[in-house]
Formats: C-alpha cells, structure tokens, sequence
C-alpha cells in the first residue's frame, strides 16, 4: 500500500459492508455490517473482508516499522476483533447465504476456505500445502484474532468466529445468542474445512457430537464451558439498550493483553504448524460432502 490508510475505513467503496477502525495503537477493529446478520456472501468475502485483512495488516506492518527501534516490547505488537453490526445485538453472524452460493460449487473451496485460512494463518513455507484457487493469501496473518461475538453465530459465521484465535461472547442476559451448527436439521452437508476446523479448535469429541451431529444450539455460558469462547461479556445489571458495545469492551481489554504476543514476528509461524493439518484439509481440492445443485438446503 502506497500511502498510509485513513481510519475508519468502509469496503468495499460503492455499497459497503464492513468498516475498519483504529481506535488504538495496535488494535484494529472489522465491523461486519452485511444488512443486519452478516450474511457471508461472495460479495462481503472477496470484496469485503479478504481486502480488510490486508489493510489491516499493511496498518500493523506500517506502525511496527515506525515504532521506536529499542522500544521492544511494544515493537509490532497488534491484535484485531472482528464483530457484528454495532447498532445491534442480536447477530455476529447468520453465516452463508445459500441463495446466493447454490449455483457456485467452487464457492467453499475458492472462496470461503481462502479466507478461513487467511484467519487461521496461509502455510506458504509448508511443503504439501497448496492454493489450487491461485488465491493471493499467500502470506502469515500475523497478529492475535479476536472473535467479538456480540448474538448468534450460526453455521459459517461460528465457523468465522473459530478460526479467530479467541473468542468473546455475550452473556445473553440481555439477549438471547447462541452458538450453533444447524446442518444436521435442514440437510446440508459439511464441507471437509469445517470439519477440520471444529476438530482443531475443540477438543472433546462430545462437544463435537453435539456440534456436529445435533445441532445443539450453545447458549453463551454453555459455549464457555465447552471451551469455545474463552470470555463472556458481564451485561447482568446494566441499563444498555444494545450489548454490542459492552462485547467490544471485553474483547478489548483482551485484545490488550495478547497484543504483545504478535512483537516477536513469530505468532503466525508457530500456528502455521500448530495448525498444519488443518489447513491442509481447508485447502485440499477433496471434499468430504458436496451439496447437491438439486436440493433446497441453506448453508
């Protein structure tokens, strides 16, 4: 990027659906404003939120070469949040949009898997490891992600939120959010990126079950126990009429303190092998399932 980036910043241009902002050093923030539930369309993957990512990380790259050369603990520190609309509180994500994906096989593997990847770290050093959609995320993403969860995160927008390396949500006591895979009761199959996701990022194989096979619907406190978010946001006892904001709150105040994490230069290296069968499986051409063009399934 030529010149520096003046925040905040909507994408894409005409008709945007996110918006990036820098409120402070070394943190960014990815607003995903896609109508009211964040649909992750083609049009808000590849024209929104693949490009965001790299703003962001030309903005980190920026900062940590202007920082002061012998201020080394705070030299390339930096963390991004990604969270839902801010002017409401019932989605973080309603994941795909099967209206406007059923016509495109490819959309997984070129699209949504390119991204998750992106998220989760692209091994370009690995041997064995390949793009076959000749994608240009050919590169580490390389500080903390933070999932702000602020309402439901079904199918892929959870999927979004665990490839982020934490995850905030709210503590539904104000509203009702849940985590879900819903799949299972409206028949669409998994892609094998999911499933290599959900076997990475959780642990025990009976949260996985209900994961994957019932469709269990997680509310926030039940989520946290399960170790698939790491906080909640506290909104027992206040007077806000929209929780988003107390969500971002708490992802902030993590995001603070794992920033640092990201000064070494090495954060995307070490999870490029500690993820290195994941992200072989999200981008390997094979597909555990394929949803067939005949049938009426919402991803």
């Amino acid at each position: 990027m030529s010149s520096p980036v003046s925040f905040p910043l909507s994408l894409p241009i005409t008709g945007p659906l996110l918006t990036i902002t820098h409120p402070q050093e070394a943190i960014w923030i990815i607003e995903l404003h896609n109508g009211q539930d964040s649909r992750l369309t083609t049009r808000m993957i590849n024209e929104a939120l693949r490009p965001a990512l790299d703003v962001v990380e030309q903005s980190w790259y920026a900062s940590r070469d202007k920082q002061v050369k012998d201020v080394k603990d705070s030299k390339g520190a930096g963390a991004l949040i990604i969270v839902g609309r801010r002017d409401q509180d019932k989605f973080f994500s309603n994941g795909f949009d099967y209206e406007t994906v059923k016509g495109n096989s490819s959309f997984v593997s070129d699209t949504a898997n390119p991204l998750f990847a992106r998220l989760l770290t692209y091994p370009s050093t690995l041997a064995g490891l390949s793009n076959e959609s000749g994608n240009s995320d050919m590169h580490l993403f390389t500080v903390p992600t933070i999932a702000a969860i602020n309402g439901h995160a079904f199918a892929a927008g959870m999927m979004l939120s665990l490839v982020c390396d934490y995850r905030v949500m709210t503590d539904g006591n104000m509203r009702r959010a849940w985590m879900c895979m819903n799949e299972v009761h409206f028949g669409a199959p998994w892609p094998l990126s999911f499933t290599a996701i959900l076997n990475t990022k959780v642990g025990s194989p009976a949260v996985r079950r209900r994961v994957a096979l019932e469709g269990h619907r997680f509310t926030p406190s039940e989520a946290l126990k399960a170790g698939m978010v790491d906080r909640l946001a506290n909104l027992t006892g206040t007077s806000v009429g929209n929780g988003t904001e107390n969500v971002l709150e708490e992802a902030m105040k993590l995001a603070k303190e794992v920033k640092g994490l990201a000064s070494q230069n090495v954060w995307g290296a070490i999870k490029t092998y500690l993820y290195k069968d994941c992200l072989e499986a999200v981008y390997s051409d094979a597909r555990a399932h394929r949803t067939s063009p005949n049938r009426e399934a919402k991803l």
